[in-house]
């Protein structure tokens, strides 16, 4: 089930909100008003756990890449 973010029309609050099916009516949980935007949601990036980001994890030399750094053995 996809998590979505929202920002309310009526008193700019954000907020998230599990979607079950697309047709399921949000409301703001401050407000309660029913308008609100969906937003473009910032996820979890790459990196290599210490804090780097992918771009610098895989620019080291022998540095493994991929999503976590290749210590989880994803891959």
């Amino acid at each position: 089930m996809p998590i979505y973010e929202y920002l309310c029309d009526e008193c700019d609050t954000r907020f998230e909100k599990i979607v079950i099916n697309k047709h399921q009516e949000i409301a703001c949980p401050k407000c309660a008003s029913k308008k609100a935007a969906i937003q473009l949601s910032v996820f979890a990036t790459t990196g290599n756990g210490n804090g780097a980001s992918a771009k610098s994890s895989t620019s080291n030399s022998g540095g493994g890449g991929s999503c976590c750094g290749g210590g989880c053995g994803c891959h």
